[in-house]
């Protein structure tokens, strides 16, 4: 292989890489835009002057907060987002679990009926 035709097949597979990047990037950008629309049509109308007045005294209090007590509350979030991961993460051990002792069953299942298939054909002779 030439050095043009590597240079020429590295552009081409990186045009080809290009393009795969941008249909996923088109696709995730219409799936957020989507869900936007949803989450604005789903609230459309549900905010409320009371609502909003406590929404912006939150905003206010947050800005307004002690370093302690923003690094409190930043300690508090960050302990149920781990919580959150440790549950997904278990959910996730449980399913694997699960799909290992089905594959081991069907792996079984096979060997079984192999014995079988060789023991019928030892009977046959």
């Amino acid at each position: 292989m030439s050095v043009k035709e590597f240079f020429k097949n590295a552009f081409s597979d990186m045009k080809e890489s290009a393009k795969a990047q941008h249909e996923v990037d088109k696709a995730n950008f219409a799936a957020v835009k989507a869900e936007s629309k949803a989450n604005f049509e789903e609230n459309r109308g549900t905010i409320t002057m009371q609502r909003a007045k406590e929404q912006a005294k939150q905003s206010w209090d947050d800005a307004h907060m002690t370093p302690a007590q923003r690094t409190a509350k930043m300690r508090e979030q960050q302990q149920e987002q781990i919580a959150q991961a440790n549950a997904r993460k278990a959910e996730a051990e449980a399913r694997t679990a699960a799909a290992k002792a089905e594959r081991e069953q069907i792996i079984a299942e096979k060997q079984a009926k192999k014995l079988a298939k060789q023991a019928e054909k030892e009977q046959e002779k």
